[in-house]
């Protein structure tokens, strides 16, 4: 089991005691150390981008990010995913960000992403990410547009 981290307490929807209660069930875990490589590829499977992404080069990404995971207590596996590549001075990008089909529409997403834009670490830098399809859910963290599926988010202090 991973080390204790944060547990996701905020409610995100319009029914805010259900989905508190919801999420009680999670927690979010940071550091690729505590997330399994095979749980990612499990996850990144069921994506259009990274389907066809081996172990291996899942691996080594993982290695070479920040990594972040929600942690079902109840399940006892990883649910959701992200990671950020960053230089830590001017810049991050998120990817690979992904929920678990089973426990989507829970907003579970939401929190990973808040979690994730609200870092000390990356307060100051300007972040950068892809989307195809979810323009609507990173615009709630400051990320815009900026061309077709690129999306910028300014610098927050």
């Amino acid at each position: 089991m991973p080390e204790e981290t944060e547990a996701i307490r905020e409610p995100c929807n319009d029914n805010p005691q259900k989905e508190q209660d919801s999420l009680k069930k999670f927690r979010i875990i940071e550091g690729a150390d505590q997330i399994s490589v095979s749980e990612v590829e499990r996850l990144l499977k069921k994506t259009y981008w990274a389907d066809h992404r081996s172990a291996e080069t899942i691996g080594k990404s993982m290695r070479n990010s920040a990594c972040f995971g929600i942690w079902s207590d109840d399940k006892q596996k990883i649910i959701g995913f992200a990671r950020v590549i960053s230089d830590y001075a001017t810049t991050w990008y998120l990817c690979d960000v992904i929920i678990d089909p089973a426990y989507q529409h829970q907003g579970l997403g939401k929190k990973l992403v808040s979690y994730i834009a609200s870092s000390p670490a990356f307060a100051g830098l300007r972040g950068l990410l892809l989307t195809r399809d979810a323009h609507s859910l990173y615009s709630r963290y400051g990320f815009e547009p900026a061309d077709g599926r690129a999306m910028v988010r300014a610098p927050q202090s």
